[in-house]
Parts: structure tokens; sequence; C-alpha cells
């Protein structure tokens, strides 16, 4: 794999710290946040307009899709 051998990182202490660290910093910077207390009604909001059946799609179209004619 990548990364130091596990050999070197419990050669001491500070590896060890140093290395536990380094993986509970890289779980908080993934996580991701929790979502505002107002983000609720504009997230609803856009739920609903995309379920509405005559809402045209906001996403790009298929380029390799066949035209009906």
């Amino acid at each position: 794999m990548f990364g130091p051998k596990i050999t070197t990182v419990f050669k001491s202490r500070w590896n060890a710290m140093f290395w536990a660290s380094g993986v509970l910093l890289t779980a908080y910077c993934s996580v991701p946040a929790e979502n505002e207390p107002g983000d609720a009604e504009a997230i609803a909001a856009l739920v609903s307009v995309a379920h509405k059946p005559d809402a045209k799609p906001t996403h790009a179209a298929n380029p390799w899709a066949k035209e009906a004619k």
C-alpha cells in the first residue's frame, strides 16, 4: 500500500500519536457539515419543483441520445 510501514509507525509513542492524529484529522475533514435549519425549506421547494410532471429537466441533455422525429 502507501504510507509508512506499520512497524515504523509503532516504533515509538510519538510516531503512533502523529499517525493516529492524522487518521482522526482525515475522518474529521471528510464528514460533511450538518444542514442549516433554513436549508430544509429550500430543499423541500427544490424537490417539489423537480417532481412536477410539467417540469423541464435542469440538467444537460444526453449528447448521445437519438432525437425523436
